[in-house]
C-alpha cells in the first residue's frame, strides 16, 4: 500500500484526539525536544552505517517528529503541516535563483555566496555570524562560524599560517599552565581547539568527524583491555598502568593489521 504524507498527518491527528494516546496527548514542543535531537543523531548514525534500510527507518522517525510539532502548532492556531511545506518550498525556490529565476552560478562556492546574501536579506541579520544555532555541538559550531567569516575574506591565506596559529595557541596554553593560571588554561585550551578546527578546514579534515573516529578507537582499545583481563580471570581494577598500556599497544597494532571490529 502506498502511503502519503497526509496519511501520517491523519495518524498524528488520531493520536492527539480525545480518544487517542495518553502519552502523545501530554506532549508539548518542550517535552519533545530531546526526542527531536535524538532522532536527528540517529539519522546521522544511519547515514554513517551505509545501511539504506536503517536510514529509511530513522528518516521516518525524524519525519514523525516534524509532523508532531506541526500538529501541536495547529492546535494552538499558529501554523499547520501544510504551512510548513508551503514555506520551505517558497524558500528553496527563492534561494535558488540560478535554477528558478534565470540567474547564473558557475560553481558551488557561487551558490553558497548567493544563498547567504538572500538569507541575510530575508532574516534582516545584523551580523554574517547570526543564525548559526547556539545548540550545535561546539566543534561543528566553530567550523560553521569560521566558514561564514571566510566568505567575506576573514581567513588565513595559506595553511602554513594556520599551522603557526595552532603552535602559537599551544605555547600560550603551556605558558598559562606554567603560571598556574586556572582561568587562562581553560581559555587557552579553547583557543587551541578552535585553531585545530580551523586547521581542519584547510587540510580537508572535519574536526568533529576526526574526533568521533578517535573516540571509536578509544572504545575499541579500552574494550580490548577489558576483554583481556576477563580472559586472564583478573579484576581490571587491580591492574597496573603498564599492564593496561601493553594491551592498548597490542590493540593499536591490531588496528593497523585490519582488526577494527568496533571502528
Amino acid at each position: 500500500m502506498n502511503r502519503k504524507l497526509s496519511d501520517l498527518a491523519a495518524l498524528m491527528d488520531r493520536l492527539r484526539d480525545e480518544n487517542g494516546c495518553p502519552w502523545d496527548m501530554k506532549q508539548t514542543h518542550e517535552s519533545l525536544k530531546p526526542f527531536l535531537i535524538e532522532e536527528t543523531y540517529e539519522v546521522v548514525e544511519a547515514i554513517e552505517s551505509g545501511n539504506p534500510q536503517f536510514l529509511k527507518e530513522e528518516l521516518g522517525d525524524l519525519l514523525f517528529q516534524i509532523v508532531f510539532h506541526s500538529r501541536l502548532a495547529k492546535e494552538r492556531g499558529e501554523f499547520s503541516l501544510e504551512d510548513v511545506i508551503h514555506h520551505v518550498i517558497e524558500k528553496m525556490v527563492r534561494r535558488h535563483p540560478h535554477v528558478f529565476a534565470g540567474e547564473r552560478a558557475d560553481d558551488a562556492a557561487a551558490v553558497l555566496q548567493k544563498w547567504e546574501e538572500i538569507k541575510s536579506a530575508e532574516k534582516k541579520r545584523e551580523s554574517i555570524l547570526d543564525g548559526i544555532p547556539r545548540t550545535l555541538p561546539s566543534l561543528i559550531r566553530a567550523k560553521r562560524l569560521q566558514e561564514r567569516a571566510a566568505r567575506v575574506g576573514f581567513d588565513w591565506p595559506h595553511s602554513e599560517d594556520v599551522w603557526k596559529k595552532v603552535e602559537e595557541e599551544w605555547h600560550e596554553l603551556q605558558d598559562a599552565r606554567h603560571n598556574r593560571d586556572i582561568k587562562g588554561v581553560e581559555e587557552e585550551m579553547g583557543d587551541v581547539m578552535i585553531a585545530l578546527v580551523n586547521l581542519g578546514r584547510f587540510i580537508n579534515v572535519d574536526a568533529d568527524e576526526a574526533l568521533k573516529k578517535s573516540i571509536n578507537k578509544f572504545i575499541y582499545r579500552f574494550g580490548e583491555i577489558e576483554k583481556e583481563f576477563v580472559r586472564r580471570g583478573k579484576d581490571i581494577t587491580t591492574a597496573t598502568l603498564d599492564e593496561m598500556e601493553a594491551i592498548w599497544q597490542k590493540a593499536k597494532e591490531g588496528e593497523k593489521n585490519g582488526d577494527k571490529s568496533l571502528l
